[in-house]
């Protein structure tokens, strides 16, 4: 079938990045049957667009302002559902591509591919095609596993102090809230870094939020909204 016959597909690039939308409409210009309705630099002009829209491909970057791709996927699920949304992100981390796949999204592309795999790739979207590969899943289980053995390794209280440091307490605050000592919020601290292999009490709220998205501290915290937040490399 040429392409003149194929019904077009269209896509809506959803990047923070000017340089990488340019880049991206770029290439998927060239095709025949493959129209860029629209750019969205942030979540927020995501759901502003999809409604006026409806593209039927959503290529949407990971990290970018406003609500997340988790979220983003769930809203256009229950609201759009002609609309298909897969990941093209730079950063190939493996917790990304864990929750991509929970999300339901049908892919997680990397902004590298080239441009045959690209296009290929949306094609197989706009057709109900899921994109992972084996390894993506396995990559995607090996993950979790690894996080839900560092998790349990924590002992209860220190579980405890690290839902009161990810929620924005400070350790004199945490300290109070426990009812134990600083120098024991410290000890505990401590610890926490040690078994999740940190450096840092930072490191240590990025992990929680990045790691346990759906603990109740972490929801309330971000009021049931999942934000974009730098994830250790390997």
């Amino acid at each position: 079938m040429s392409a003149k016959s194929m019904k077009t597909i269209t896509i809506l690039i959803a990047d923070d990045e000017p340089l990488a939308r340019a880049g991206i409409r770029a290439i998927l210009s060239q095709v025949e049957d493959f129209e860029v309705v629209g750019e969205a630099q942030d979540g927020f002009e995501v759901q502003e667009l999809v409604p006026k829209l409806l593209p039927k491909i959503l290529l949407l970057d990971y990290q970018m302002p406003g609500p997340g791709a988790y979220n983003l996927e769930k809203w256009i699920r229950e609201n759009y559902p002609q609309t298909t949304a897969l990941v093209l992100t730079a950063h190939n981390h493996d917790a990304y591509l864990s929750e991509t796949i929970d999300s339901g999204m049908v892919g997680f592309l990397l902004k590298n591919e080239k441009a045959e795999r690209l296009i290929q790739s949306i094609r197989n979207a706009a057709n109900g095609t899921p994109l992972f590969t084996e390894e993506q899943v396995e990559r995607a289980q090996k993950w979790k596993q690894d996080v839900e053995a560092r998790w349990e390794n924590l002992s209860a209280r220190e579980r405890e102090v690290l839902q009161h440091l990810a929620s924005g307490e400070d350790n004199k605050t945490t300290a109070k809230s426990l009812a134990i000592s600083i120098k024991t919020v410290e000890f505990h601290i401590t610890n926490i870094l040690k078994k999740l292999d940190l450096t840092s009490r930072e490191e240590a709220i990025v992990w929680m939020y990045t790691h346990q998205p759906d603990d109740p501290w972490i929801k309330k915290r971000l009021g049931d909204s999942l934000v974009e937040v730098p994830v250790k490399d390997e």
